[in-house]
């Protein structure tokens, strides 16, 4: 029969439970793993595990007490490591569905939306499909591994401790979020690059010839090339998608690098 004395369970549950917080941090924001058509309980689940394989690895938490102000604030800041570390991973399905977004206002489907669970709130159609592209491109490429991994090493690259974080890391977590805006524009260049030039050639069909209805010509026409541009442009942002999650998990480990504290 296996016996724990109080001070023993409260090593063990120490080990475990100050990597559980920033875990589960992370996963409610991550992409893949925090989905909200995950069930809760899946998500509580899944960071117990991963806390408990990687306990092993991480470097020995501060003994403070969780009801103490250090505990406290040891709380509060592995949460923000999380919630930090679950954003930059958010970076290459936020520009995808940008990119779909940008896209789907070109071709004349902005209007097409649905109630997104994911968002909670409406999205267009197009945003939607490239956000789905992105979640299985990740899938394929393995890029949940590459953010566990990131997960894993981020207790070495930022042990826990009760001291302050640095502002530095949310500067960098900051200027990396405008690569939601860079590369949703380059994912949408061939789409919105060839709807341009249609809706130049129809403007300019119209002038030629003013009898014809610019609506009845002009939108079947943008919606035709805009639905093969989408089957051919494929190819190109899937190898885009997979670069930017790798990208992102070296800018976590930048952001982490930037918010330890300074000696």
């Amino acid at each position: 029969m296996i016996s724990l004395t109080v001070a023993q369970f409260e090593t063990l549950l120490t080990a475990i439970g100050w990597p559980f917080i920033r875990i589960a941090a992370f996963i409610a924001v991550e992409p893949v793993l925090g989905n909200r058509t995950i069930p809760f309980r899946v998500k509580i689940a899944l960071s117990v595990l991963i806390a408990i394989l990687i306990a092993p690895t991480v470097p020995a938490p501060p003994p403070v007490s969780a009801v103490s102000a250090a505990g406290i604030l040891l709380l509060l800041q592995q949460i923000v490591i999380g919630v930090a570390m679950g954003f930059v991973a958010r970076i290459a399905v936020a520009a995808a569905e940008m990119a779909g977004q940008l896209a789907g206002l070109q071709i004349g489907l902005g209007f097409a939306v649905f109630f997104d669970p994911q968002g909670s709130g409406q999205t267009p159609v197009v945003a939607q499909f490239y956000g789905l592209v992105a979640i299985l491109t990740l899938l394929a490429s393995n890029g949940h591994y590459v953010f566990l991994q990131a997960l894993a090493e981020s207790f070495r690259t930022l042990p826990m401790a009760p001291e302050p974080i640095a502002a530095l890391g949310f500067r960098t977590l900051v200027l990396w979020g405008g690569e939601i805006f860079r590369s949703g524009l380059t994912m949408s260049l061939p789409v919105v690059g060839a709807l341009l030039a249609a809706n130049v050639a129809v403007g300019i069909l119209t002038r030629a010839a003013p009898q014809l209805n610019l609506f009845a010509v002009g939108f079947p026409i943008t919606l035709a090339l805009g639905f093969l541009m989408f089957y051919w442009s494929l190819p190109l942002i899937v190898p885009m998608i997979d670069t930017l999650s790798h990208a992102s998990a070296g800018a976590m480990m930048r952001v982490l690098e930037q918010l330890r504290p300074v000696p």
